[in-house]
């Protein structure tokens, strides 16, 4: 069952609760990262345009059920204020007489920031009666938060479930469309290029990606545990031993569905290791079968970077989640960097699957050369593993 668009219903003149996701990066109260406001953008406009009050809600950091100043949507309040143009009120508390009462005051055209929804434990908590509070503030429950989807919290689970009417949000469906059709009906060929710390992480995607792709790219420290799980010594480098069973049983399927599984052939590696990631210095490339017992393996070699330029050129529908490397620090970010480059470069479908690998492609600064950049880190793995999100569960449920 398909879910009901904000477009596919009649909104006009009423009361929207919109559930954005505006867990923005903060240094102090400045954002340093405004992607996921922006992507809300023309939900929010398109809501405005049919004469609408909007009453926004979100969360924001680790709140742990208690207010805590540091976790204040007030500067996304502000910077939304400045990206749409007009007034964002910010309400004391996403509960209480004074918020009800600010949102009972809303006008056509006027907006309403909540506070963190997660100075409550009843979000966490999926409370329904957190819920019924929160959403008698308004007619029509909006879900346009992709990032939290994942989570049985109330704002995704219980907020639909008392709403009078509900539908998703334009970025709810762009994320649907983008991970669904690239799952379920790409062009071919279809390469996935996963990185990142732990094969633990990626498990579930590694294994139903599989049955879909043409080829699949690993690279970060979870190759590591591939390379180790075949008998190479990765020196100190980080590994899962207690997946090394896992690992030889993904590259026994991917020989046996024909599938291109592809490890780097050479690295970058360090000699400092026990150090803190940013303090640690690069002591050249070595082939992925002489790394040094006392080596921590930190990126992909361009030898590799270039193996991996063969795979993912032909491509038509390219899937990156995770980076090729410790990119945090800028010495060992090169793999990662060239491998957007790759991606960027090709005249393909690319969809970048949120969380760290975002982070890379706007530091190479090839955002805009992406095809689609996922919002949700945790919430695309679940996806693209195949399981059925709850905030979507809930949704259509809602609708039906």
């Amino acid at each position: 069952m398909a879910l009901i668009r904000i477009d596919e219903i009649d909104i006009s003149g009423k009361k929207l609760l919109i559930r954005v996701d505006y867990n923005v990066p903060l240094r102090g109260t400045d954002i340093t990262d405004d992607l996921r406001i922006r992507a809300s953008l023309p939900t929010l406009q398109y809501a405005l345009s049919k004469n609408c009050a909007l009453v926004l809600c979100s969360h924001l950091g680790k709140a742990k059920g208690a207010p805590d100043p540091k976790f204040s949507l007030a500067p996304a309040a502000e910077r939304l204020s400045e990206l749409i143009g007009r007034e964002v009120k910010m309400a004391p508390d996403c509960l209480g007489e004074e918020t009800k009462a600010m949102a009972a005051a809303l006008g056509p055209g006027e907006i309403l920031m909540l506070e963190n929804l997660r100075f409550h434990p009843g979000e966490t908590a999926g409370d329904r009666d957190f819920a019924k509070e929160v959403m008698s503030m308004a007619e029509v429950y909006v879900n346009d938060a992709f990032g939290t989807a994942h989570r049985p919290h109330a704002s995704m689970v219980a907020f639909p479930a008392v709403a009078k009417q509900c539908c998703a949000g334009f970025l709810l469906m762009k994320e649907w469309k983008f991970l669904g059709e690239a799952v379920e009906a790409p062009t071919r060929p279809f390469v996935a290029v996963s990185g990142g710390a732990k094969v633990s992480s990626k498990l579930g995607v590694l294994k139903n990606l599989l049955d879909k792709v043409d080829a699949m790219v690993i690279g970060g420290a979870m190759a590591n545990t591939f390379l180790a799980a075949q008998g190479y010594r990765v020196g100190k480098s980080l590994v899962e031993p207690d997946l090394y069973q896992e690992a030889l049983d993904i590259l026994k399927a991917a020989k046996e569905k024909g599938v291109g599984f592809y490890l780097p052939v050479d690295c970058i590696i360090s000699y400092d290791a026990g150090k803190p990631l940013a303090e640690m210095r690069p002591a050249g490339q070595v082939p992925f079968a002489a790394i040094p017992d006392e080596a921590v393996v930190l990126d992909i070699g361009p030898v590799t970077a270039g193996l991996y330029a063969l795979v993912i050129e032909p491509a038509k529908t390219v899937v990156w989640n995770g980076p090729m490397g410790a990119f945090e620090n800028q010495a060992f970010a090169q793999g990662s960097y060239t491998l957007a480059h790759i991606i960027a470069g090709n005249n393909a479908v690319s969809i970048v699957g949120g969380g760290d690998t975002d982070v890379v492609v706007h530091q190479a600064g090839l955002a805009d050369k992406m095809t689609f950049i996922s919002t949700g880190g945790g919430a695309s793995l679940e996806f693209l593993e195949g399981k059925e999100l709850p905030a979507f569960k809930a949704l259509k449920e809602c609708q039906s």
